[in-house]
């Protein structure tokens, strides 16, 4: 028995004028994902009640751990993903490049993602403004180390006396699109001296960056072609180091995780399972689908008992605020990803199943995450059965799973 997990990143959503009042995956005709409902379908809590709503709690269920007991934050994952270790009394930070411009004598936050920065462009920004003298100097003040890298997501790694990360506030950025910076800089919460010296030394290292990065000539560039500008870094996601538990040794499978995120590769590698990365593979709409489906057909193909394909596109396109792209991007997942899959397992023979889901909503109204339930489903080869339509209402009718993490038990115990 060969098994496949397919998650569409922020695929689900809440209902849409646009749409006269459905939610994308109810408008779409997905005829890979309706065959999936056909054999087991429900909802599942991937977002554990109290915890914010994020990929990193949301896959960190998806995977098998209890983000309740295991989750220090999402920088340790992404730099888990990234090879990157976070050393006893220190602390990781997720750093992103934003666009922030200036509108009536104040700085707002227009993409999360730089404009969609990547490639050279995202790297010789990074690594201009850390050459820069008024920067550097105040990174090795600060003993912050940027690892750098071809995308909007780089990796910090920070010596700090803090004990308790949640008394400084740093705010997720794709959270606060189209809104005023000023409230949503670093903050210390608490009287704590530790805290306050951490909140004032990203604050300041923000606002140089933007001093930098603002009149760079590729951000120059990136304006007279039509782009935003990447023109300020925004740390977010402190966290100390995590631990999960052993893929194989919890579900006695080997496996392989595809995916174009470090957050991803993150949560895959502390488990111990393997992380390929696939050329053209971006975290985009124009990311390598097919690239990515070969690499996990290839692993269960070469002795793999478990792949899984993770697809960030929708999740992108939603905090972009493209009602028109998240659809792509989710027909995307339904045509050059699940329905490929069925397809090959299928003409291989071997008897197989298919869980496929979405991590979280990620609601086109506030272009932010939503911590509501969500459909998934599971196909098995063996169960010939009638296709149900997979979407928000269509599994309402079904039961809930309240807790994610015991998802992938559902997956294998029928194996």
């Amino acid at each position: 028995m060969k098994y496949v997990l397919v998650i569409g990143d922020g695929m689900a959503d809440a209902p849409l004028v646009q749409l006269d009042g459905k939610t994308p995956l109810e408008t779409l005709t997905l005829d890979a994902f309706n065959r999936a409902a056909g054999c087991e379908y429900g909802r599942v809590r991937t977002v554990p009640t109290g915890m914010a709503p994020g990929s990193d709690t949301a896959i960190l269920s998806i995977f098998g751990n209890d983000p309740r007991t295991c989750y220090t934050g999402r920088s340790a994952l992404e730099a888990a993903g990234m090879g990157i270790t976070v050393p006893e009394g220190g602390i990781s930070l997720r750093i992103n490049l934003c666009a922030v411009v200036e509108q009536g004598g104040k700085r707002v936050i227009l993409s999360h993602n730089g404009g969609g920065v990547h490639g050279k462009e995202a790297e010789d920004l990074m690594n201009d403004l850390i050459a820069a003298p008024a920067f550097a100097a105040r990174l090795r003040e600060y003993k912050l180390e940027i690892h750098v890298t071809d995308t909007f997501r780089h990796i910090g790694v920070m010596e700090t006396d803090v004990k308790d990360l949640s008394a400084v506030k740093l705010t997720e950025p794709h959270n606060v699109l189209e809104r005023e910076i000023a409230p949503y800089l670093p903050q210390c919460i608490v009287e704590d001296p530790a805290a306050q010296q951490l909140a004032d030394a990203l604050k300041n290292l923000m606002e140089i960056s933007y001093t930098v990065l603002k009149d760079h000539p590729i951000n120059k560039a990136r304006v007279a072609r039509g782009d935003l500008p990447a023109d300020m870094i925004w740390p977010w996601g402190a966290a100390t180091a995590m631990k999960l538990d052993d893929f194989e040794k919890k579900y006695h499978k080997t496996g392989t995780v595809v995916s174009a995120v470090p957050l991803v590769w993150g949560i895959a590698s502390l488990g111990g399972l393997k992380t390929p990365h696939v050329p053209g593979a971006n975290g985009d709409l124009d990311t390598n689908y097919q690239g990515k489906v070969q690499a996990a057909l290839d692993a269960l193909q070469n002795g793999d008992d478990f792949a899984a394909v993770h697809i960030e596109a929708p999740d992108e396109m939603a905090h972009a605020g493209s009602l028109e792209k998240k659809m792509q991007a989710i027909k995307n997942v339904n045509d050059l990803v699940m329905r490929p899959v069925l397809a090959e397992m299928e003409k291989r023979g071997e008897p197989f199943r298919v869980l496929m889901l979405c991590d979280h909503p990620t609601l086109l109204t506030t272009r932010t995450h939503d911590g509501a339930p969500v459909p998934y489903a599971i196909f098995d080869s063996r169960k010939a059965a009638p296709p149900r339509k997979y979407s928000e209402s269509g599994a309402m009718e079904y039961p809930l799973l309240e807790n994610g993490a015991m998802l992938l038990e559902r997956l294998f115990k029928h194996g």
